[in-house]
């Protein structure tokens, strides 16, 4: 339990990093209430994609290598 709690928050710190760069660098400035909304929702959506991708490859690469 503890190990898939610390690769979640890893994930999830590394998919707050790909958010922040994503509204930094790509979404410009919105001028509407929309354009905010479809910005933050496709930063959300890759974000979110990202953090659990690395959540999962790192509780794997945890979970299959020997115990020491």
């Amino acid at each position: 339990m503890k190990q898939a709690v610390l690769t979640g928050l890893i994930g999830g710190v590394m998919g707050l990093i790909m958010s922040f760069l994503i509204n930094w660098l790509l979404v410009p400035i919105p001028e509407t209430v929309l354009a905010n909304a479809i910005g933050n929702g496709i930063s959300g959506l890759l974000s979110g994609f990202m953090g659990g991708f690395i959540g999962l490859l790192m509780y794997l690469k945890k979970s299959t290598a020997p115990e020491k």
